[in-house]
């Protein structure tokens, strides 16, 4: 359809007068059924990332400034289970969480009906499209100052072909002047009511989205298109599902850093951490670190203490030093891990055994002992992954299989754990330098390396932060001053942090 950009007396009238809105209302639709994706729930509730995919969208929202409320249009049926997920994660902003319409256009209505009267910035948002970033809620807001309606759209990579009913093609546009379509679609609360009153009066309405119904019904407002993001995908087909999956893996989730020592002694004044793998590299610096601010911690390793991270009755015994002696165990961390280079095919058993019990059977065993503990505080597991679990690698192939089982295992467990309110997350550094990496890479340009120290402070900050289900990745700023740390040949290869290291 060609817009005609005649400009009509509602558009006038628009520019002549200057927009005072009284608040940004978001709403979030989440009608769908999940038909497509062949599931018995709508696809708005199927977990992501350890989180329903409508807690990943309300969530941008909730933290967004330029949003003073949200509304949540559910599907028939599961408006219960909707807002349970609202009052559990504390979404404030939520105002309701109400029943949706047969179709897009009727939930449309319904939102303006539920948004009342007055002048207000909307921006109607399709729930399952959890990656929609901070910048594309910003740049709509700001954008409906100057435009009544609001667009979101990339380029097309792929030429656009039009067929007939016998699918055959009768035109290629100029991809050049094509877009596709995103959502949030964003409008001035009177230019969206007005398209729908003239929408009503028009016996053959059909709308696929509503930029469509102001570009139909009022031809002379023009809508601006701001830039989208390859990431803001829609969950619509089962494809979607792990594509989705994997952009949360690879997104950089980030932990609030506190302002001063005063709130890091409040947040860990009195809490029990619990590191494996802490005599040596990121396991030291953080419990030196937590110790700091007031924490009671409790390393154990192979050298130090005699703890192997792989046997189960070492595990439980360290569990019960540490709750015996304060009550309580708030934080556990798994840092011990090896990292053998060489081909699958030419290590021996033995080394194989060690890498896999080492890597692998040592986290999940600390985690199943861990989890009586942390439900009594609502604590955290934080495990430890490498950049080479994204991709696994020449001369690595058990150590990236580790390290990818890990993300995979904190995903799950962040899922299991959820209805206990234990969280579990995975550290992801960039090359560190720690005495295991000295040890197997022999001395390397200090500022090509980021500081274990660095590493163990991030680690702090995502153990006192709420996150969960989360892959951190921690890298370091450009100029950061790195410590060197001297080769160890001593010191046994499990109590030094070999998922902290990038083998490329």
């Amino acid at each position: 359809m060609t817009q005609d950009h005649t400009t009509s007396p509602d558009a006038a009238a628009t520019a002549a007068t200057p927009w005072r809105p009284s608040r940004t209302v978001a709403v979030v639709l989440a009608g769908g059924t999940g038909t497509r994706l062949g599931l018995g729930i709508p696809k708005q509730l199927l977990k992501i990332a350890g989180k329903p995919i409508i807690e990943h969208t309300l969530a941008v929202f909730e933290a967004a400034p330029e949003i003073d409320e949200i509304i949540v249009l559910m599907a028939a049926g599961h408006v219960a289970e909707a807002q349970q997920i609202v009052d559990k994660a504390g979404f404030r902003k939520v105002s309701k969480v109400i029943e949706g319409g047969d179709t897009r256009n009727a939930t449309t209505r319904i939102a303006l009906d539920a948004v009342g009267e007055g002048d207000v910035n909307i921006l109607f948002h399709d729930a399952v499209r959890p990656l929609v970033s901070a910048r594309i809620v910003r740049e709509c807001v700001n954008a409906l100052w100057t435009y009544s309606a609001v667009d979101v759209a990339i380029p097309s990579a792929d030429t656009i072909i039009q067929v007939d009913e016998e699918d055959c093609i009768v035109d290629i546009p100029v991809r050049s002047t094509l877009r596709r379509g995103q959502t949030p679609q964003a409008f001035r609360s009177g230019t969206i009511r007005e398209a729908y009153r003239r929408a009503e009066g028009d016996p053959n309405f059909a709308a696929t989205d509503d930029c469509g119904v102001v570009l139909r019904y009022l031809p002379g407002t023009p809508i601006k298109v701001i830039d989208g993001s390859d990431e803001n995908i829609k969950v619509t087909h089962p494809v979607d599902v792990h594509l989705a999956d994997k952009l949360f893996q690879l997104a950089a989730a980030q932990a609030p850093r506190l302002s001063d020592h005063r709130s890091y002694t409040e947040e860990l004044a009195g809490r029990t951490v619990v590191i494996f793998g802490g005599s040596y590299g990121i396991g030291h610096d953080l419990a030196e670190l937590a110790r700091r601010y007031g924490a009671q911690v409790f390393p154990f390793s192979r050298s130090s203490t005699g703890t192997h991270v792989e046997r189960a009755q070492d595990v439980e015994a360290a569990l019960k030093t540490a709750f015996e002696a304060t009550g309580r165990i708030d934080y556990v961390v798994v840092t011990a891990g090896i990292l053998e280079k060489g081909a699958l095919a030419e290590m021996d058993q033995d080394t194989m055994d060690r890498v896999l019990q080492v890597n692998f059977v040592g986290p999940v065993i600390a985690a199943r002992q861990s989890l009586p503990y942390l439900q009594q505080t609502k604590g955290q597991l934080l495990l430890y992954t490498s950049s080479s679990y994204t991709r696994g690698r020449a001369q690595y192939a058990l150590y990236s299989a580790t390290k990818a089982a890990l993300v995979n295992l904190t995903q799950a467990l962040a899922d299991e754990w959820a209805e206990f309110g234990v969280r579990v997350n995975c550290i992801n550094p960039e090359r560190t330098a720690t005495p295991m990496r000295t040890k197997a890479f022999g001395e390397e340009p200090e500022h090509t390396l980021l500081s274990a120290e660095a590493v163990a402070q991030a680690s702090l900050d995502v153990l006192i932060s709420e996150l969960t289900g989360q892959v951190i990745d921690v890298r370091r700023a450009p100029g950061e001053p790195v410590v060197a740390v001297p080769a160890q040949p001593t010191a046994p290869a499990d109590d030094e942090l070999s998922s902290g290291v990038d083998a490329g």
